[in-house]
């Protein structure tokens, strides 16, 4: 199986933050639905349901993204779970293909997701057929 890595660019359409949690000490906790556009490698709309931790020093967020779009001229969707800490100025991404997840032209993808420059998906990944 051959893997390839593409770095695509989104632009977030929309921010939809609620607030579930703000105790008077301690970080506040969010739900956010955020949805992206992507551009480049990977062409496309996600949305994604995220929920936060955000403290003064120390934050994170984990998330369910669905992906619709065209990724090497292949077009269906995906979901991707993937989060990231934030300790200070030291921050760790992370995130995978939801196994078995991908549909139509999409269907057998598997990989590795992360977001770990502002605006960019890192996408790690190959297809089972």
């Amino acid at each position: 199986m051959n893997t390839t890595t593409i770095q695509a660019e989104f632009e977030i359409d929309s921010w939809d933050e609620v607030p579930y949690e703000e105790p008077s000490e301690g970080p506040k906790l969010t739900k956010v639905v955020i949805r992206k556009t992507y551009r480049g490698a990977l062409e496309g709309t996600g949305v994604a349901e995220v929920l936060t931790a955000q403290g003064t020093e120390g934050a994170g967020y984990v998330a369910s993204e669905r992906i619709a779009g065209t990724l090497e001229g292949r077009r269906g969707t995906f979901v991707i779970q993937h989060g990231g800490l934030a300790d200070g100025d030291d921050q760790t991404t992370f995130g995978t293909v939801v196994p078995h997840s991908g549909t139509a032209g999409l269907a057998g993808l598997s990989g590795r997701a992360t977001e770990a420059a502002h605006g960019v998906l890192t996408l790690v990944y190959t297809f089972d057929s």
